[in-house]
Order: structure tokens, then sequence, then C-alpha cells
């Protein structure tokens, strides 16, 4: 089992020895501590990052969620577990937005965080079987695809994936020309947690979209089908 490097963005000196202790104490890696987003990024490109445990109340001109914005732009791999006292509807709308694996209250519960990290850790080792299993693959003489970068390709220009739009495009190809129904698709881009079918149809639109409208058939009242 991978080793998880985990960076610590917090501005609370008392809750970052705390996290640094507990952590270390499960066996993971803390590959950093930063009080602020400057910090986070040096950090983020001088060491290998799994999971940023970001506050959203950080010192500096940008707070937790914009900086995980700008993470995950740069490091579309890194997971983000946010650790904050901030429950007001406005930040949980923003952090969702960068796909994190959870959004835990502080003071934060030590059980709950363990289960968050090894849900972190399956969910990185899965994706890393779907990257070795699915490297650079033409889709047709236009599209390509490739996973080392989670980069969609259009006439060799890159079109960016959102993460969600990544794991649905990989299932696509793993499953190209097999029905996948609404289930199948949540079960695999949602597993912790249930979700709408207008969210899935939306993911799939947007990615649709990105696509040119090609490869991605819907089956009436079944499902989809990547062709």
């Amino acid at each position: 089992m991978k080793q998880l490097n985990i960076l610590i963005v917090e501005d609370e000196s008392i809750v970052t020895m705390e996290l640094d202790i507990y952590l270390k104490s499960l066996g993971y890696h803390v590959a950093g501590t930063c009080a602020n987003a400057d910090c986070a990024f040096k950090t983020l490109a001088q060491t290998p990052v799994d999971l940023v445990l970001m506050d959203i109340c950080i010192e500096g001109d940008i707070d937790g969620v914009d900086a995980a914005v700008l993470i995950k732009q740069s490091h579309p791999h890194v997971q983000i577990i946010y650790l904050t006292a901030h429950l007001d509807n406005y930040n949980i709308d923003r952090a969702v937005e960068t796909d994190p694996v959870a959004y835990l209250s502080k003071p934060f519960n030590r059980d709950e965080l363990n289960a968050l990290l090894k849900i972190t850790q399956r969910r990185i080792e899965k994706e890393t079987h779907d990257t070795e299993t699915t490297d650079h693959i033409m889709l047709d003489s236009e599209f390509a695809y490739e996973a080392e970068h989670y980069t969609l390709y259009c006439c060799d220009t890159p079109i960016p994936l959102t993460r969600k739009e990544h794991e649905l495009l990989v299932l696509f190809i793993q499953n190209r020309n097999i029905l996948l129904d609404l289930y199948t698709i949540e079960r695999h881009i949602w597993p912790e947690k249930e979700t709408s079918a207008n969210t899935i149809r939306t993911l799939v639109k947007r990615l649709r979209q990105k696509l040119k409208h090609k490869f991605i058939q819907t089956i009436p009242s079944r499902g989809y089908m990547f062709t």
C-alpha cells in the first residue's frame, strides 16, 4: 500500500502540531506544514504530495478554497480534505467545486479523519490503477486521451478535464460499447455518497461538449454507451 504524503495547511500552530503528531502516529508521511497559500505552493513544487489537509481561514491574501482551486489546476492528482470551523453554505458551496474528499468541522474527530484518510488512499490507488491501464489512447483521428496528465487532446491541443470528467471518461473508455446505467456511473464517480440523476446527466453533458458531441450515446431510459 502506498504511503500517503500529506501537506498540512493550517494557521493555528496548536492544530498543526496535533495533526502532525496524529498523522505520523498512523504511519503517514507529513510532507510539510504551512500557514499560508504561498508556502503551500512552494512545498507542492518541491515535494511529492498526495493529500492536502486544508483550513479555509489561513494567513495571506487568498483563503484555503482559492488556494485549493490553484492547487488542483497545477496538481490535478492532489486530493483535498477541508478541516475548518466555517460551516456556512457560502464556503461549503465554494469548497464543493474543488471536488474534495471531505469537509470536516473543527475540532476534528480523530476517528472520522482516520476513516477519510483510508478513503483517500483507496481513491488514489484506484486512480493510479486506472492511469496505468489507460495510458495514451487514440479515440479517433481528432481526439486522444493521455492519462498521465489527465488531459484530453483535440488535434494535439489539450482540453483540460475536471477530476469528475476525467473519472467519467476513463470509465467510458474502459467500458467501450458497453451500456452503463446511472447506478453504475454513480457508484464509480461518487463512491462515498448518493447523488441525483440530474447531477450525472450534467456531468455527462459537460464531457460530451468537450468531445464535440462524439462518442457518447444516450440509450433512452437505460443509460449511456461510449462508442
